[in-house]
């Protein structure tokens, strides 16, 4: 198998069947997958990872991204969890419609969401489902190191916690290393900088990892940045299109290569599209009305990747693809650049 084909692999979709079905909080659930015994290796993950699970609605197919709640060291099956979202047609499909027994069609595990190595502390800070990555780390981080890990997770209200006994449950295991805070907005107020500085407590030398609604791990950034954490030392995990005003610049390729059209390949047909400058390959696909695969289109989620059979590109940004996947020829076409006269780009057959 040439490594081309082994990267298709990696992110072409399987038929899992769901296990079971845990009811977390009266908007979320947890959905336990049985991984049959030859996809066991293919279907090997590191905490804080997610799998892209794609489904059909009426007469359209979409694809989303779910965080891994469990933790591999600890956890006999794989598991993710889905809280709804006002307006989330997945998530609140996901709710609704699925059971113990039902067939989803997920790929492997993905994403850059994780423990990097090293003893320094881990410091969390997450809300609402952003739970879900945060609490696969600190398992595992507790389970296989000696590193404590300090957590603040803040929530609307108590029904509104997710994993509530599970993290009881660790803070009684592990006394003397984790910690949790639970902050409510119900009766603590707004989560605020004075609150994130208490937290913190001066201990900058540390790992920080952030998960939840943008505009809270907007706000929790920024506050790290001002007490003088290191930018190098704060994992953020995004799987919202960021606002017009948040995204980066565009490269200026004015001088540069680019095409007066590229070819796009999709299931298996040739279509060569007109290119307008400043485009991604991406907004090339969508406005000829292909129906080119994508999810956040932030370089978060790796749902948009295709493959560069002729060509180069520049990527905005890359928050999704291993460098060994780059270097293989793979890119997030939600924020791929033609920098090249001619340019031909593959999807893998879906």
């Amino acid at each position: 198998m040439t490594e081309h084909d082994q990267a298709v692999r990696r992110h072409s979709y399987h038929a899992l069947r769901i296990k079971k079905v845990v009811q977390e909080t009266s908007d979320t659930r947890s959905l336990v997958l049985d991984v049959p015994i030859d996809l066991r290796d293919a279907f090997g993950y590191r905490p804080g990872q997610f799998c892209t699970f794609r489904v059909r609605i009426g007469e359209e197919e979409h694809a989303r991204c779910y965080s891994m709640s469990s933790a591999p060291e600890v956890d006999a099956d794989l598991t993710v969890t889905v809280k709804r979202v006002d307006g989330g047609v997945v998530s609140n499909w996901l709710n609704d419609h699925l059971s113990e027994g039902d067939l989803v069609e997920v790929t492997r595990p993905s994403g850059l969401f994780c423990v990097r190595g090293g003893q320094r502390p881990i410091i969390a800070l997450c809300g609402g489902s952003g739970i879900t990555p945060v609490i696969s780390i600190a398992k595992s981080v507790l389970a296989a190191s000696h590193r404590p890990v300090r957590l603040l997770y803040a929530n609307r209200d108590s029904d509104a916690v997710i994993f509530e006994e599970s993290l009881a449950a660790l803070q009684q295991e592990y006394p003397d290393r984790f910690e949790v805070r639970h902050h409510l907005d119900a009766e603590d107020g707004f989560l605020d900088a004075a609150t994130i500085v208490d937290f913190v407590g001066g201990n900058s030398n540390a790992d920080f990892y952030i998960c939840g609604p943008g505009l809270f791990m907007d706000f929790v950034e920024g506050t790290l940045l001002g007490l003088g954490v290191d930018d190098d030392d704060i994992f953020i995990e995004r799987f919202t299109t960021p606002t017009e005003s948040a995204l980066p610049p565009s490269i200026d390729l004015e001088g540069g290569d680019t095409p007066e059209s590229i070819v796009l390949i999709l299931k298996g047909r040739r279509n060569e599209i007109a290119y307008r400058s400043g485009d991604t390959v991406l907004e090339t696909a969508r406005r000829s009305s292909l129906a080119a695969p994508f999810s956040c289109e932030a370089g978060n989620c790796a749902t948009c990747m295709a493959f560069v059979r002729d060509g180069t590109v520049s990527m905005r940004a890359n928050n999704a693809l291993t460098p060994d996947e780059v270097d293989e020829g793979w890119v997030l076409t939600c924020q791929a650049l033609p920098t090249s006269s001619s340019l031909t780009i593959e999807y893998e057959p879906l």
